[in-house]
C-alpha cells in the first residue's frame, strides 16, 4: 500500500516499505488493499447509525469498528505529523484541541437539526472541510468521516450521495477548504444531499 502522506520512517509502517503493519502481517501493498477494503467492506454492517452526541469519542468508534480486525491502532489518534502533497494536516498536538472545538461548534448549531437547505449546505460543506484537515488517523480518515457526515446528515433528516462528484474533485474541494474556501465543498453537497420527506 503506497504511503500516500510520505512520512519518512513511519513507525505505522514495516521496515524500508510503505506497508502499514496489521493484524495478519501481510507485506504485500496489493494484498493488503484488498483484504483492507475487504474487511472493511464487511464492517460497515456493524456501524449503525446513533443519535448525537457526535464528538470525538464518536468519530474515533467509527475508525476502530472499521479497521480494529486489520489494525491494532485502529480508533486512536495517530502519533506522527502527515500532510498530502502540498497539505499539511492537523499537527499531533492539535488534533485533540482542533476536534474538540469542531465537534462544540456542532453541537452549540444543534448538529445543524433544523435548518434551512441553504444554510445546512453551508455549514455541513464548513466542517467537512475542517474535519479533512484534522486527518486524525493513520489510515481510512476519507471513509470514516463519510460515515460520521451520513450520520450528521441522518440525524437533520438527510441523506448524502456521495456518489455525484469525483473522487478528483472531492479532493479539489478539500484542497479549497484548506483556504477556508467551501464553496466547491458547498457544490458537491448541493447535489448530494436529499431530504427526507417526514
Amino acid at each position: 500500500m503506497a504511503d500516500k502522506y510520505g512520512a519518512e520512517q513511519d513507525p505505522y509502517c514495516y521496515n524500508h516499505t510503505n506497508v502499514l503493519k496489521n493484524n495478519f502481517n501481510i507485506q504485500d501493498e496489493n494484498i493488503l488493499s484488498n483484504a483492507e477494503r475487504e474487511i472493511t467492506t464487511a464492517a460497515l454492517k456493524s456501524i449503525h447509525f446513533s443519535l448525537p452526541p457526535y464528538d470525538l469519542a464518536y468519530f474515533k468508534n467509527i475508525n476502530y469498528h472499521l479497521f480494529s480486525r486489520i489494525y491494532n491502532w485502529a480508533g486512536k489518534l495517530r502519533s506522527i505529523d502527515i500532510s498530502k502533497n502540498e497539505t499539511h494536516f492537523c499537527i499531533v498536538d492539535r488534533i485533540e484541541p482542533e476536534a474538540d472545538k469542531l465537534f462544540k461548534t456542532l453541537k452549540k448549531h444543534h448538529y445543524f437539526v433544523a435548518l434551512s437547505d441553504k444554510e445546512f449546505i453551508e455549514y455541513i460543506a464548513q466542517l467537512y472541510g475542517d474535519i479533512n484537515m484534522l486527518h486524525p488517523f493513520r489510515e481510512g480518515n476519507g471513509r470514516t468521516q463519510r460515515i460520521l457526515f451520513d450520520h450528521i446528515a441522518l440525524n437533520a433528516a438527510y441523506t448524502i450521495n456521495w456518489s455525484v462528484s469525483t473522487e478528483q474533485k472531492w479532493k479539489e474541494a478539500n484542497i479549497h477548504a484548506v483556504e477556508c474556501d467551501y464553496e466547491a465543498l458547498q457544490a458537491i453537497f448541493r447535489l448530494g444531499l436529499k431530504k427526507i420527506q417526514t
